[in-house]
């Protein structure tokens, strides 16, 4: 029994570095979202500017360990036999729900995450102890650290709201001076703006960095027998003074005499301040709890006491980490910023919900983002009746944005603009000075992602086409925050209970449990991943000609034709099969290709703006194509959804006489889409008019097939559900039939007008 302990430090150890990489996923969000977003830089700068702050932050970190080591629970009441199960419950949570949130691309909290793990797990191993002594639940206080858990959940009503009202206030008012065009102000206007956020971040990295390190308790010449800790605590208003005089002047410097964008300096500074505090603060929460151990299992090798029998009342001490671990660590965390596709995915979700741009919505509208919404608009409108009109006129004119220049590729346009991120970068990087001063447990993510969400807000980004979605965006990450705190207290704690039952037998299973979904999650995002770089999608159209919106849009008639002759044959097989699964992924297929299809109907706006003066019927031509096309899908849709609900709903299966007549049908409608794809796929559009030459004979088939039915059901069909069913695949049937005969009409009669056949040869 006595080796358990020693493998579970090691499983600790394993879990330790999973931890690391599957946190600085997630957390990477707080410090790369806005020198991402802005463009300010390059993505290889950002990347080398946060490495050295994350480097820095772990190596220099004190390494105390505090959250694991008594800021939740009293260590006095336990056993080292229990701690060790607690800790074990912890780290087994905490991969496993983190994991779960890189994998959606979510952004949370890792020190709510390992707070209210900890929480739950001493929880239930203190109700264990209180039952099995038949003490009284009322002693739970006892072995709960009340006071610390009450200030972490204050605290996190205290980041959602504070940090977004003050983002978007702040934002508001510097917008409404430098406007959109701050880039052109006087130098003195860049200087003084430079001046106030450097020193915001310099001061940050002084509470936040140099407070975490072991020189914070040091004394020096200067600091007037204070310690280095105490010193900034009481100098407040003398350094920041200092600092801004002097990070003023630099400003000037820089903007007017090396005439250096001073907005790329604090996004680079504001990157590197936030990168290092995360590394030296949030440290504890990756690697605290297995650090925590490893001297838990030491002091307790060393005592000669019984597992069962020796209570954790050193832990109350000071327990520091060794610095080779510390820069282990470090280098584990830098390593995982530069691979992990994971941490992209949570960065991307963050800068899509605060982009100045349209973007692909990816949170649908809810009732709570429709109300919200519906009130800002009407506080909106209350604000206006109540302002002069001179003074509303002057307000719009400075939130007037520039013209972006349509010969600008979509990937190259910035999220946001560099006033934007360095405001996000400075307020966030203020706020969490004065809570860490103050003592507060703020959290850094809530903190760096709420304020994103207000200067989004204030920089009038959350417009009418994407209020609705953003909303629903920040409510959703919001409450994916709480259900973080429910899950991690609720997992832990079962978990706890589990390895108290039988730690020989249940220590190695959730161990492997816990591996095995790792590597399953890892398997499935890369498999998902690859699927979606080789998955055939539509494109939008770019070209500012009708010969070249012709050839653009081929592609995405042969990807469309392709994918749907797929998703009726699935469809068909489906119901032949009565493959209930089938069915559903078809039906994930075509709304897949339907929301596609919905995004190049929203890009027409922008298509239609980038059309030549001479080629303006290009936008009659495509706007035409998109319809046939959403006609289409439109026709699939039903078709995949009516096979799915009957197959779902029990209903009988179709007779062998119509499965054979619909797979008639299919080999057709096969053959002819093939023809259409090749026809498309290889730019022989001449071959079109024979495909066009067949639509009576299509036709004719599909609607033989109905004169049959109705045939059948006068005669000998019982099936009331199997009539319908079948009518309703014909008939779709037919109109999928029109609406591509449409489209391969239009095509042909726009190609014939608009482009020689020795041109066409030269095009291909």
């Amino acid at each position: 029994m006595d080796n358990i302990y020693l493998y579970m430090i090691i499983a600790l150890a394993l879990l330790a570095i999973a931890d690391l990489v599957v946190g600085v996923s997630n957390d990477a969000v707080n410090f790369l979202n806005s020198a991402i977003g802005s463009k300010a830089v390059s993505f290889k700068t950002i990347m080398i500017v946060a490495s050295i702050g994350v480097a820095t932050g772990a190596i220099f970190s004190s390494g105390l360990m505090e959250v694991a080591r008594k800021g939740i629970f009293n260590p006095s009441e336990f056993m080292f036999s229990e701690i060790m199960i607690i800790f074990m419950a912890v780290m087994i949570t905490d991969i496993l729900l983190l994991d779960f949130f890189n994998s959606v691309g979510m952004p949370t909290s890792t020190t709510v995450s390992i707070v209210f793990e900890l929480l739950g797990a001493a929880v239930a191993m203190a109700v264990i102890k209180i039952l099995s002594n038949h003490d009284s639940l009322s002693t739970l206080v006892n072995y709960i650290n009340t006071d610390t858990a009450t200030k972490i959940i204050v605290g996190i009503l205290l980041s959602v709201v504070i940090a977004f009202s003050i983002g978007a206030f702040v934002q508001w008012i510097t917008r409404l001076l430098l406007s959109y065009n701050f880039q052109n102000k006087s130098s003195w206007v860049g200087a003084l703006f430079g001046g106030i956020a450097l020193t915001g971040l310099t001061y940050f990295i002084f509470i936040k960095g140099i407070k975490g390190t072991p020189y914070a308790d040091e004394t020096f010449s200067f600091t007037n027998g204070l310690t280095i800790k105490n010193y900034l605590e009481t100098s407040v208003v003398n350094i920041v003074s200092i600092s801004l005089i002097i990070c003023t002047l630099l400003s000037y410097l820089f903007t007017a005499v090396f005439k250096i964008n001073i907005y790329k300096i604090i996004i680079l500074v504001g990157t590197f301040a936030l990168a290092l505090a995360f590394a030296g603060n949030d440290l504890v929460n990756f690697i605290g709890v297995p650090i925590t151990a490893l001297k838990t299992y030491e002091f307790w090798q060393n005592s000669g006491i019984a597992a069962d029998a020796l209570r954790m009342d050193f832990l109350e001490g000071k327990v520091e980490t060794p610095s080779i671990l510390l820069f282990i660590a470090g280098m584990i965390m830098v390593a995982t910023l530069w691979f992990s596709s994971k941490a992209k995915d949570v960065v991307k979700t963050s800068i899509d919900l605060s982009s100045q741009s349209s973007t692909k919505e990816r949170f649908k509208p809810n009732f709570l983002s429709r109300i919200f919404v519906r009130v800002a608009v009407l506080a909106s409108q209350a604000t206006a009746y109540l302002l002069p009109d001179l003074w509303q006129a002057k307000i719009e004119k400075q939130f007037i944005q520039p013209e972006i220049a349509l010969s600008v590729k979509e990937e190259d346009i910035p999220a946001f603009d560099m006033l934007r991120a360095a405001i996000n970068l400075m307020v966030a990087a203020v706020l969490i000075s004065i809570a860490t001063s103050m003592g507060l447990p703020l959290s850094t993510t809530y903190v760096t992602f709420m304020v994103a969400m207000g200067t989004s807000l204030a920089d009038r980004a959350w417009g009418a086409e994407s209020a609705v979605y953003r909303v629903a965006g920040v409510i959703n990450v919001i409450g994916g925050w709480f259900f973080t705190a429910f899950i991690a207290f609720t997992a832990a704690g079962l978990i706890a209970f589990l390895l108290n039952l039988n730690l020989t037998i249940m220590f190695p299973l959730l161990l492997l449990l816990a591996f095995g979904l790792l590597v399953r999650n890892y398997i499935a995002h890369n498999n998902k991943s690859k699927a979606f770089i080789a998955e055939d999608r539509l494109v939008k159209a770019e070209s500012s000609s009708v010969q070249g919106v012709i050839h653009e849009s081929a592609s995405n008639i042969a990807n469309v034709i392709k994918r749907g002759n797929r998703i009726y044959t699935n469809a068909i097989n489906g119901l032949a099969k009565q493959d209930l699964s089938s069915l559903k992924k078809n039906k994930k297929q075509v709304a897949k290709l339907s929301e596609e299809v919905d995004e190049l109907r929203d890009n027409i706006f922008y298509f239609i703006k980038n059309l030549d003066e001479s080629s303006l019927e290009a936008s009659n031509f495509y706007i035409n194509i998109l319809g046939y096309l959403q006609d289409m899908i439109q026709s699939l849709e039903y078709i995949s959804r009516t096979s799915h609900k009957h197959i779902n709903n029990n209903h009988k299966n179709l007779k062998f006489s119509q499965i054979k007549e619909l797979k008639e049908v299919d080999d057709a409608l096969e053959i002819l889409f093939n023809d259409t794809k090749i026809a498309f796929d290889s730019r022989s559009f001449e071959q079109i008019g024979g495909i066009i030459n067949r639509k009576k004979e299509m036709l004719d088939l599909v609607t033989s097939k109905i004169t049959r039915q109705v045939e059948r059901t006068r005669t000998e069909e019982s099936s009331p559900k199997n009539t319908t069913l079948y009518f309703s695949l014909l008939l779709e049937t037919k109109d999928l039939l029109s609406a591509t005969m449409n489209l391969l009409e239009e095509y042909y009669g726009s190609h014939d007008s608009s482009v020689e056949p020795a041109t066409i040869s030269e095009t291909e």
